[in-house]
C-alpha cells in the first residue's frame, strides 16, 4: 500500500512537471550584440513566440558575447556545443570562403534586392555549404552599412588613401587595401575601443552597428547607406541542423512559423535602420557626407580589379557563384 502511495506520489510529481513546462527543451542562442540592437530584438521575437506556442520549447538568449566571442561561434554551433546564433556569415570566411560573398562590395542594390537574393538559387547553393557544416538558417537577413571616419569624409575610393580602417570582410578589404587603406581586421564590437585609442581611423560597419555601439562618440563624418549603399552584410539567424532535425514536428513548426514572423520584421527594421542611424549621428554632430552615384560606380570598378577576381580565383567554383549572385535582379 505504501508503495503505491510512493509511486502515485512520484507520477503526479512528473505530470505536474511536464505540464508546467519545467522539463521543456532548452536551446542557447549567443551573439555579440546588445539588447537594444534590431538583431537580438529578431532573436527575442523567434524566442518568444516560441515560448507563446507552448511546445516545451524555449530559447535561453545570451548576448554581448558573453557566451562565445563575436567570430567564435560559428565553429561552436556546426559542432553542436552551440544550439543557435545570430551572425554575420562572412565572419565565417576562414572556415568557407564561399562565404565571403556575403559581404561583396556593390553585389546588392538595396533591401528588396537583399531579399530578393536570400531567396534566389545563390543562397540555396550557400545553403548547401552551410548544411555540411551541420547548420541551418532560420532567418535570412541582409543589413546595409556606411563609412565612418575621423580622416575626412569617405566617399570615393581616393578619400581612403593613407587610412587605417576596418571592413569586416576579406572582399572589402581587398578592395579598400586597392584604394591604397591599411586594414585592421576585427569584430564590430571592437570597433568603438579601436577608434577611441587611434588603432583605426576609420571603419565600415552596419547602421545597426553604428548606431547600437554608440560609434557617433568617436567619429568625425559619417557616410550612410543612402540610396547608393555600397556595404550589405547577410546577418542570419542559424540553428545546429542536427539539433534542429532533433525537434518534434510541433517544435520545429514553431520555430519555423516564429522565424518566418521574425524575418518578415527584420527586412522592414533593416529599411527603417539606416534613416534613424543617419539621424542619431547628424544629432550628435557628427558631419554626415553622401555618396553620389558617380562615387558609388567607381567603388565598383575597383570591386571588379580587386574584389571580384580575388574571389573567383581563390574559391572553388567561386566565379560560378559570383555569377549566380549578380544574376539576381
Amino acid at each position: 500500500m505504501t508503495r503505491r502511495i510512493i509511486a502515485a506520489s512520484a507520477l503526479a510529481v512528473v505530470v505536474a512537471a511536464g505540464a508546467s513546462g519545467a522539463w521543456a527543451e532548452t536551446l542557447k542562442l549567443s551573439h555579440q550584440w546588445s539588447e537594444g540592437d534590431v538583431r537580438h530584438q529578431v532573436a527575442q521575437m523567434v524566442a518568444d513566440e516560441v515560448k507563446a506556442a507552448n511546445v516545451d520549447l524555449e530559447i535561453q538568449i545570451f548576448p554581448n558575447q558573453t557566451l562565445f566571442k563575436a567570430r567564435e561561434q560559428y565553429t561552436p554551433l556546426s559542432r553542436g556545443q552551440l544550439d543557435m546564433t545570430i551572425f554575420p556569415l562572412s565572419y565565417a570566411g576562414g572556415q568557407q570562403p564561399a562565404y565571403n560573398l556575403t559581404l561583396m562590395p556593390g553585389l546588392v542594390k538595396n533591401h528588396d534586392h537583399a531579399a530578393r537574393l536570400s531567396a534566389s538559387p545563390f543562397m540555396d547553393k550557400i545553403e548547401e555549404i552551410m548544411g555540411g557544416d551541420d547548420v541551418k538558417t532560420l532567418v535570412h537577413g541582409y543589413l546595409a552599412g556606411g563609412f565612418g571616419s575621423n580622416k575626412g569624409c569617405i566617399t570615393k575610393p581616393a578619400d581612403v588613401q593613407g587610412v587605417t580602417i576596418r571592413a569586416a570582410g576579406k572582399s572589402f578589404e581587398e578592395m579598400l587595401a586597392g584604394a591604397g587603406a591599411s586594414i585592421s581586421s576585427m569584430a564590430s564590437s571592437e570597433i568603438y575601443s579601436a577608434l577611441q585609442t587611434g588603432v583605426l581611423d576609420a571603419t565600415n560597419t552596419s547602421s545597426e552597428s553604428f548606431l547600437s555601439y554608440r560609434l557617433y562618440e568617436q567619429l568625425k563624418c559619417y557616410t550612410p547607406a543612402g540610396e547608393t549603399a555600397l556595404w550589405f552584410m547577410y546577418q542570419p539567424l542559424l540553428i545546429n541542423k542536427t539539433t534542429f532535425d532533433e525537434l518534434t514536428p510541433e517544435q520545429q513548426t514553431a520555430l519555423t512559423d516564429a522565424s518566418a514572423k521574425a524575418e518578415a520584421w527584420y527586412l522592414d527594421k533593416a529599411k527603417e535602420g539606416d534613416a534613424v542611424t543617419t539621424k542619431a549621428f547628424a544629432d550628435a554632430g557628427v558631419e554626415i557626407a553622401e555618396m553620389t552615384q558617380a562615387d558609388f560606380d567607381a567603388w565598383r570598378e575597383l570591386a571588379k580589379e580587386t574584389s571580384y577576381p580575388a574571389f573567383a580565383g581563390s574559391v572553388d567554383g567561386g566565379q560560378d557563384l559570383l555569377d549566380m549572385a549578380l544574376s539576381v535582379e
